[in-house]
C-alpha cells in the first residue's frame, strides 16, 4: 500500500532495538583482541569458543562504558545487577547460548531527546521528540557466517557457509526504547533522526566507533500498525541487523506500507523476524519470533554480579560529553552557520563530520562546501550515508588545503575527490599519480596565451581596445589547452602584459 494511504489508515508505532559493539581492546569474558578486519579464526580462545572447562572473566572497561552510556540515556545504573544464559541455536554462536541480562539489566528508564529535522522545502525548526529508553544492557557478541554461492548471501541457495569465531565474544551494549508512540507519517524520519543522534552521543562518548558498515552499530527495527492512537498495540514486526541510517529509514517506510497492505486485505501480521535488503529495498520473512520463556533464561552461573560503587558511577557521570542538541548549537554559533545552513547539514548527518574536517584544518565554510556539495552528491548518488562514502575528514581538509595553497583549483580537486574515492590514496597522491597539479610555470603559460593570441585575433584587437572584459575568451582557451591545469590568475595577467593593459 502506498505510503499516504497506509498513515490515512494506520497509526504506527515504533521500538529500536540498537547493538553497540564496545571499543574495548579485548573481548567480553576473554583476553582475546577485538580488532576488525583480521584473519577469520584468529582472535579466538578456548572461552571465547565455548570450550569444556574454559570459565569467563568480565572486562572492566566493558562495564565502564556501558554504565558511560546508560549515564549519558539519562537511565538509572543498577546497584546490584547480573548476567543470564540466553538459550538458542545459531551456528555461528560456539556456547549454543549467549551471555547476556535478562530481568536486571544494568541500565534502566531512560530517555533521548531527538532532534527531527523539518521536511525538505519547510523553513521550520526542527521537531524534537523524547524516545524513552526501556534498558540498557551487557552481552556478548556472536560469530559470523558466510554463505557462499548463491548470489544473494543468504543461506537460501548457498552451496555452502563458512564460521568466523573472531567476532564471538566482542562486548555489545543493546539499547532497547519503550514504544514510540505518536509520530505518524514522520515515523521513518523519527527512527533515522534516533539512531543518528545515538550514534553522535556514542562517538562523542568514545565507546564505540560505530561504524554501521561494519556492523558495530547495528539496528534491529520493531513495528506494528493500529487504527488510531487509542487503539491496542498492534502485532509487530522485527527488521534485523539494518546497517545504514538510510535503510533504517527505508525499512520504517516499507514494513508501513507492508502491513497496511495485509491489514487492509483483512489478514494477520506475524510476529516474526525479517530480513532487509539493501539492494531491492523489501523486507523477507525471517524466522517466527521467540518470547522470553521460548530462550530458556537463567541466571549465569559463572559469573558474579555486577554492584558498582555508587562514587564510582558518580565520577563517571562526570566524564560525560554534551548532549548531542546542546552540542550542534554550540557549534553552530562557532561555525557562524545561519539556521538554514544548519538545517542543510543536519538533513545530510554532515555535522560530525564537518566538525572533524574543521578540526583537521579547514575552515568552516569550505568543510560544508565539500559535506553538503560534491561528497554530498556522490552519496546520493552511489545510495550510501555521507560517513559510509569512503572519504575522511582529514582527506577532504587535505584536499582544501591543496586549494587554498594554489596546487590545484576548484576544477582539478574534483577530480582529485573522484581519484580518493576510487581508492587511489590520499588527495596528495592523487594528484601525483594523475598529474593534477596547477601549471603556474611562466614559461609554459606564457607560450599557451601566445597561441590563444593568434588564434583569437579579433578578441585580441578588442583588449588592445580596452575591453579587458573580453580577456575572458583568451584564459578560457589556455585553460581548455592545459586541461584545467593552469593558474588562471597568472593567464589572465600574462595576457593583459602581453596586449598592453594594466588590468
Amino acid at each position: 500500500m502506498g505510503f499516504e494511504e497506509a498513515m490515512e489508515r494506520f497509526d504506527p508505532v515504533l521500538g529500536l532495538e540498537v547493538h553497540v559493539e564496545l571499543s574495548t581492546a579485548t573481548k567480553m569474558f576473554c583476553g582475546c583482541p577485538t580488532e576488525f578486519g583480521a584473519e577469520p579464526n584468529t582472535q579466538v580462545c578456548p572461552t571465547c569458543l565455548g570450550l569444556p572447562g574454559a570459565l569467563p572473566v568480565l572486562n572492566a572497561a566493558a562495564v565502564e562504558s556501558a554504565i558511560r552510556i546508560g549515564l549519558a540515556l539519562n537511565c538509572d545504573i543498577a546497584s546490584w545487577c547480573r548476567f543470564a544464559r540466553k538459550n538458542y541455536f545459531y551456528p555461528d554462536m560456539p556456547k549454543n547460548y549467549q551471555v547476556s541480562q535478562y530481568d536486571e539489566p544494568i541500565a534502566t528508564g531512560g530517555w533521548l531527546d531527538v532532534e527531527v529535522p523539518a521536511p525538505e522545502g519547510s523553513d521550520a525548526a526542527p521537531e524534537v521528540v523524547r524516545v524513552e529508553i526501556e534498558r540498557a544492557h551487557m552481552e556478548e557478541d556472536t560469530g559470523k557466517s558466510l554463505h557462499v554461492g548463491g548470489g544473494t548471501g543468504r543461506i537460501h541457495g548457498a552451496e555452502y557457509s563458512l564460521l568466523d569465531y573472531n567476532r564471538a565474544g566482542v562486548p555489545l551494549i543493546e539499547i532497547v526504547t519503550k514504544p514510540v508512540e505518536g509520530t505518524g507519517s514522520r515515523a521513518p524520519e523519527v527512527a533515522r533522526a534516533y539512531v543518528a543522534t545515538l550514534r553522535d552521543l556514542l562517538r562523542a562518548l568514545g565507546v564505540s566507533d560505530v561504524r554501521m558498515e561494519q556492523g558495530s552499530l547495528r539496528c534491529d527495527v520493531n513495528l506494528s500498525l493500529r487504527e488510531s492512537p487509542q487503539a491496542p498495540l498492534g502485532t509487530r514486526t522485527e527488521t534485523k541487523n539494518v546497517n545504514s541510517l538510510r535503510s533504517v529509514e527505508r525499512a520504517v517506510r516499507y514494513e508501513i506500507g507492508r502491513q497496511a497492505a495485509v491489514l487492509a486485505a483483512g489478514g494477520r501480521v506475524h510476529q516474526e523476524t525479517r530480513h532487509w535488503h539493501e539492494d531491492t529495498g523489501l523486507t523477507t520473512p525471517g524466522r517466527s519470533k521467540e518470547t522470553a520463556e521460548d530462550y530458556r533464561y537463567f541466571p549465569e552461573p559463572d559469573l558474579v554480579p555486577v554492584a558498582p560503587d555508587p562514587a564510582w558511577v558518580e565520577e563517571l557521570r562526570g566524564t560525560l560529553p554534551e548532549p548531542p542538541a546542546q552540542h550542534r548549537r554550540r557549534l553552530q554559533a562557532q561555525w557562524g552557520f545561519s539556521d538554514l545552513e544548519m538545517r542543510d547539514v543536519l538533513n545530510a548527518g554532515a555535522v560530525p563530520l564537518i566538525e572533524a574536517t574543521v578540526a583537521a584544518g579547514a575552515s568552516p565554510a569550505a568543510a560544508r562546501k565539500w559535506w553538503s556539495g560534491p561528497v554530498a552528491r556522490r552519496a546520493k548518488e552511489d545510495g550510501v550515508d555521507l560517513a559510509d562514502l569512503g572519504i575522511t575528514p582529514a582527506q577532504v581538509a587535505e584536499l582544501q588545503r591543496l586549494v587554498d595553497t594554489g596546487r590545484i583549483n576548484d576544477k582539478l580537486a574534483r577530480q582529485v575527490l573522484d581519484g580518493v574515492l576510487a581508492g587511489e590514496g590520499d588527495p596528495e597522491q592523487v594528484v601525483a599519480a594523475r598529474g593534477l597539479e596547477v601549471v603556474s610555470d611562466d614559461g609554459a603559460l606564457g607560450a599557451a596565451v601566445d597561441r590563444a593570441i593568434s588564434a583569437n585575433p579579433d578578441v585580441a584587437d578588442k583588449i588592445r581596445a580596452g575591453k579587458v572584459a573580453a580577456a575572458g575568451a583568451l584564459i578560457g582557451a589556455v585553460m581548455k589547452e592545459m586541461r584545467g591545469q593552469a593558474d588562471a590568475g597568472r593567464v589572465r595577467e600574462l595576457v593583459l602584459e602581453r596586449l598592453g593593459q594594466s588590468g
